[in-house]
């Protein structure tokens, strides 16, 4: 019997599973097809991302280096209002690149990851947890003393353990041009329903376009986005889409299952990313639960709030602004554009030292 079940090897699930190979228990990670695939995610990441990262990672996975990022009330051609640091802010990174590192790392720590499992059921026993999945050689069950829901926002693993939804799911669009790009800026244009879209430059891979709204908006985030292109005169070759958890519901553990990273919501409201604080909440996981000890998974609760609630709770109200009238985010936008203190992962950093210092210099 194993000590964990991790369904899911995305960036959470690869670094639980390392995590806790690393502190000695025995961990099956399954994985529904091909690691990294199929792509569903940004690779616009904070500078914090090589933190969790084997060494030699960033040599292999950087494409491009972010100073800053122009906001916009219209599209293209409007006025914009930018906001950058004199040093790096962040990294434009390879996305399927990553989740293959952080794979290969959890599999180096000794975890047991196979790949074109699909989950279909999770049973809940007093002492254990029974997870089938179907594989190349058929279905087999696989017996654990937890299971660990790393699937992301659609997650199986939530669904059968009977925990809550996410508060809200926005419907994703991401696409791809090959224009080599170096630029250092990102544009963020407030024009999508209750959210944003974005074009991120990512040097000689191209340019990342992408969108996200809500679904059952009109016009449908897939149209939303086609127009967002066509303002920018470039059509688009690789296409994919997926649903952005906001919101983590009041709890993200049952009596022997936890969730971790998309699938729990860990998520900033404020631009839908999520590797970073999955990754950090994993990390809580692996350090507070005891597999044999079930009242652990509280303390695994606990840890991740404590660290990242507040950071969710204030990124909830920077997403409000995004939905204000455009005057007033026009003033807004012009009142607080220049050069700023602000980390991109963290929102309480808007009330840092550094930022209102910079603040002060303007007025």
């Amino acid at each position: 019997m194993y000590d964990f079940v991790v369904v899911g090897a995305g960036p959470a699930g690869s670094r639980f599973s390392r995590r806790a190979a690393e502190r000695g228990y025995d961990v099956l990670a399954l994985e529904r097809g091909s690691v990294g695939e199929p792509l569903a995610c940004s690779g616009h990441v904070s500078t914090d991302i090589w933190e969790f990262t084997p060494e030699g990672a960033r040599e292999e996975l950087l494409q491009n280096e972010v100073f800053g990022a122009r906001f916009h009330v219209g599209g293209p051609a409007s006025d914009d209002y930018p906001f950058y640091k004199r040093e790096v802010i962040s990294n434009v990174i390879d996305r399927v690149g990553l989740d293959r590192r952080l794979a290969d790392a959890a599999r180096e720590a000794g975890v047991d990851l196979r790949e074109h499992h699909s989950v279909s059921t999770v049973e809940e026993r007093p002492d254990r947890v029974a997870v089938t999945a179907t594989g190349p050689d058929g279905t087999e069950t696989f017996e654990a003393r937890m299971v660990a829901g790393c699937d992301g926002p659609v997650s199986r693993v939530r669904r059968e353990l009977g925990l809550p939804e996410p508060g809200e799911k926005l419907q994703g669009v991401l696409g791809f041009s090959t224009d080599e790009d170096p630029g250092d800026f990102v544009d963020v244009h407030l024009t999508a329903p209750r959210f944003f879209a974005w074009r991120i430059p990512r040097g000689e891979a191209g340019v990342e376009y992408g969108l996200a709204a809500p679904p059952g908006s009109e016009p449908p985030a897939r149209e939303l986005f086609e127009s967002f292109t066509d303002e920018y005169g470039t059509e688009t070759g690789d296409f994919c889409a997926g649903m952005i958890p906001v919101g983590p519901a009041e709890t993200v553990t049952s009596r022997r299952g936890l969730l971790i990273g998309d699938a729990a919501a860990q998520t900033k409201p404020f631009t839908g990313g999520g590797i970073l604080y999955g990754m950090t909440a994993a990390d809580h996981a692996a350090r507070e639960i005891d597999p044999e000890r079930p009242s652990t998974l509280a303390d695994y609760e606990s840890a991740w709030r404590e660290d990242l609630a507040t950071e969710i709770r204030l990124g909830h109200w920077i997403r409000r602004a995004y939905s204000l009238p455009e005057p007033v985010q026009r003033v807004g936008l012009s009142a607080f554009s220049g050069e700023i203190g602000v980390h991109m992962d963290k929102p309480t950093s808007f009330f840092s030292t550094e930022h209102l210092s910079k603040l002060l210099s303007r007025s």
